[in-house]
């Protein structure tokens, strides 16, 4: 079995007929935040970025601006003091 098959069968399973998955843009998230932030990052991070996705419709580009979002975090946490006074919220959240 690939990765494609089990994403194809988990999303029958989870009666999700019309999710397209970009794997890769989603790997690549998991990978930057378990570096930049710390390994339980990871699934948090991509599970955060599908909750939000979906609550703005779910479309492929809700997935890529958002995933850039969570990325462009990620690399500003990784490896030096953070705090919230360095993000602009404007760029890291949606005024709803």
């Amino acid at each position: 079995m690939t990765l494609h098959d089990w994403i194809d069968e988990l999303c029958d399973v989870l009666e999700l007929d019309d999710a397209e998955v970009d794997e890769g843009l989603i790997l690549d998230l998991a990978r930057q935040a378990a570096h930049s932030v710390e390994k339980p990052a990871a699934p948090v991070t991509t599970f955060l970025l599908g909750f939000a996705a979906a609550r703005r419709g779910g479309s492929q580009a809700d997935v890529e601006e958002l995933a850039g979002r969570a990325a462009a975090l990620a690399e500003k946490w990784g490896g030096e003091e953070v705090s919230a006074d360095d993000f602009d919220e404007e760029e890291l959240v949606d005024a709803e």
